[in-house]
């Protein structure tokens, strides 16, 4: 059962069009780039193969976009921030997109709340633009549709001593994402455990090992026109299982864990979205059911190993953004916990 309920979400995520959850490519920021300028990275003392920033826009009095020189990427690459009006250093919350991740927007803020939610708290919040299909993750090499992927490089290495050293951090990090970013933010903390405080989960798959699991990635991947046989080569390749989450479930001990999942029926959300509800229903309702699935394995083995974790299941819910933001605002108490907030 659990075997072909994967196999039809996994036809239904390389069918489906952006809608039940997977959010499609935002519209540009409303901003002039050239007078909105912050501020541009000091001519001399860029070290060689250090990310520097090339420039700063200001989009709103709580969110900027800054545009970073990202060697690991070998381009510029955009990262919007929300922080209060009051300075820092404060802690850090990187938060990630799913596998439609806009290309000027995250779709955190275009979908959700998360502008005005953040507005008042002593947190800055990083959003990386872009990442459509890519897990986050280095890719083996670059692939013909997607590109270029170095984005465990740019999150880990290159972006954090950015943020904390011009952009008010503190150096006290928490990571969560929904659907493949969510997925994508336990690899990054198992993968990273010294550079992250907490995780918080909505609506994800913690497993990449399984020959299920792969099938369900690769029909991510390939839903958006990648190969994920340039992320992480043939199913026999070990990176399947580096980046494996279920495996390494130890790296989490410590750790504030916080994991929030639907069951596919249909809600009170189901009838105020905008968006064709039998299309939503259709869709969204089996991808949350497997991830259901998947959450709840992840369950048993976290509780197998005695790690505390925090998981919220709930009564109904499909894979759709206004769970999400129920789910932002619900695990903020653990994230701001592993903040020290």
């Amino acid at each position: 059962m659990r075997r072909s309920v994967l196999a039809f979400a996994s036809v239904l995520l390389m069918l489906c069009a952006p809608g039940a959850g997977l959010a499609a490519a935002d519209p540009p920021p409303n901003v002039d780039s050239g007078s909105a300028s912050l501020g541009t990275t000091p001519p001399g003392g860029a070290v060689p193969n250090q990310a520097t920033v090339d420039h700063i826009v200001r989009i709103s009095p709580t969110r900027s976009a800054v545009f970073v020189n990202s060697p690991a990427m070998g381009r510029v690459v955009q990262v919007q921030i929300l922080q209060p009006p009051s300075g820092g250093p404060r802690p850090t919350f990187y938060l990630l997109d799913g596998v439609d991740a806009g290309s000027e927007q995250s779709t955190w803020t275009k979908k959700t709340d998360a502008e005005s939610f953040f507005a008042g708290k002593n947190v800055n919040v990083v959003l990386p633009v872009g990442g459509m299909g890519s897990f986050y993750t280095d890719w083996q090499r670059p692939d013909t549709v997607l590109g270029v992927n170095k984005w465990e490089s740019f999150l880990t290495k290159e972006l954090p001593p950015l943020v904390d050293k011009q952009l008010g951090g503190n150096g006290v990090n928490a990571i969560g994402g929904l659907s493949m970013g969510g997925q994508s933010a336990l690899i990054l903390i198992t993968r990273h455990p010294d550079l992250y405080r907490g995780v918080a989960v909505y609506s994800a798959c913690p497993d990449t090992a399984t020959s299920d699991s792969k099938a369900l990635v690769r029909a991510t991947v390939g839903s958006r026109g990648g190969d994920a046989t340039n992320m992480w080569g043939p199913d026999t390749d070990p990176a399947w299982t580096d980046h494996d989450p279920m495996t390494h479930a130890e790296k989490l001990r410590g750790k504030s864990v916080y994991v929030a999942v639907g069951n596919g029926l249909p809600g009170l959300h189901e009838l105020q979205l905008s968006e064709d509800l039998p299309s939503i229903v259709a869709e969204g309702g089996p991808i949350e059911t497997v991830t259901l699935l998947c959450t709840r394995t992840f369950d048993a083995r976290l509780r197998g190993l005695g790690i505390p974790a925090r998981f919220d299941y709930r009564p109904t819910g499909t894979h759709s953004w206004p769970y999400w933001q129920d789910d932002l605002h619900t695990s903020w108490p653990t994230v701001a916990a592993a903040l020290g907030l």
